[in-house]
C-alpha cells in the first residue's frame, strides 16, 4: 500500500456496511479518502471511529450515484479540490424486494439498474478520465456479488442478480479497453457471498446461515490494490465457510 500513500481514493456508498469499512481502512492506510453517499452525515460520523490522523484524511461528499448530474458535479469537485482520482471503489448498490414478473415495479427496476449498473459505469468513466489525463496507473474496484456468478434461490431478489452479472461483464470489458488503450490501470471485481450489512434488512435469511463481515471485504480490497504494478487481481470470490450458494 506504500505507493498509495497520500493518493486519492473515492468510495461510493460509504455511509454504512462494506463501503464504510473500506473508507475507514483506506484512510488508515494513508490515502486521502472521499466517501460518497446520500446520507453524507453518516460518513462524517465515521471519523469518530478513526485515529485523528486518519480521520483528517477522510472527507464526506453528498452524491447519489443514480443521478448522472450528481456524479458529474461530484467528480468535478474532487478534481478541483484534490486534483483527481487514483483509486475508485464502486461499492454503492441497492436491492428492491419484489418478484421480477410482478407488474407495477418499473420504478424499482430503474432504481436498481441506475445505482448498480449505470452509476457504476459513469463513476468509472470519470475516474478513468482522471487517471488517463494525469498519467496515473490507477485502480478501479467494483464490489459485486456471488449473485453475479450464479442466481441464488432467494425470493424477491428481482433484478439484483442480473445487475451483478452485468458488473461481471462490465469488469471484463473495462479490462479489455484499458489494455487496448495502452494503460496500466487495473480493474478488479470483488464478489462476496452474504455479508452482514443493511442490504440484508428484510431479506428472509435463515438464522443459521453463515455470513461474512464487512471488514472481510475491505481487507480483500486492500489486498487487491496493494499488489505490485505487474499484478492484476481481476476477480475475487469470497464466501463464508459453510455457505451453500
Amino acid at each position: 500500500m506504500d505507493r498509495w500513500n497520500g493518493k486519492v481514493a473515492v468510495v461510493t456508498g460509504a455511509s454504512s456496511g462494506i463501503g464504510a469499512e473500506i473508507a475507514k481502512d483506506l484512510a488508515k492506510a494513508g490515502m486521502i479518502t472521499i466517501g460518497l453517499a446520500r446520507r453524507v452525515e453518516r460518513v462524517e460520523q465515521l471519523k469518530q471511529q478513526l485515529p485523528k490522523e486518519a480521520a483528517n484524511r477522510l472527507h464526506a461528499m453528498k452524491c447519489d450515484v443514480s443521478i448522472e448530474t450528481d456524479i458529474e458535479r461530484t467528480f468535478q469537485r474532487i478534481a478541483d479540490t484534490y486534483g483527481g482520482v487514483d483509486v475508485l471503489v464502486n461499492n454503492a448498490g441497492i436491492v428492491r424486494q419484489n418478484n421480477l414478473l410482478d407488474l407495477g415495479t418499473a420504478a424499482d427496476l430503474r432504481a436498481v439498474l441506475d445505482t448498480n449498473v449505470t452509476g457504476l459505469v459513469l463513476c468509472s468513466q470519470w475516474a478513468y478520465k482522471s487517471m488517463v489525463d494525469r498519467k496515473v496507473d490507477g485502480h478501479i474496484v467494483h464490489i459485486s456479488s456471488i449473485a453475479g456468478h450464479s442466481v441464488p434461490n432467494f425470493p424477491k431478489l428481482n433484478i439484483y442478480p442480473g445487475t451483478k452479472h452485468a458488473v461481471r461483464a462490465i469488469t471484463e470489458t473495462m479490462r479489455h479497453e484499458m489494455r487496448d488503450a495502452g494503460t496500466k490501470i487495473k480493474v478488479t471485481s470483488v464478489s462476496p457471498g452474504a455479508v452482514k450489512t443493511e442490504i440484508l434488512d428484510g431479506v428472509p435469511i435463515p438464522e443459521e446461515m453463515p455470513l461474512l463481515e464487512a471488514e472481510d471485504i475491505s481487507a480483500a480490497v486492500l489486498y487487491a490494490i496493494g499488489t505490485p504494478p505487474h499484478v492484476q487481481v481481476h476477480e475475487l470470490i469470497i464466501k463464508p465457510v459453510g455457505e451453500v450458494m
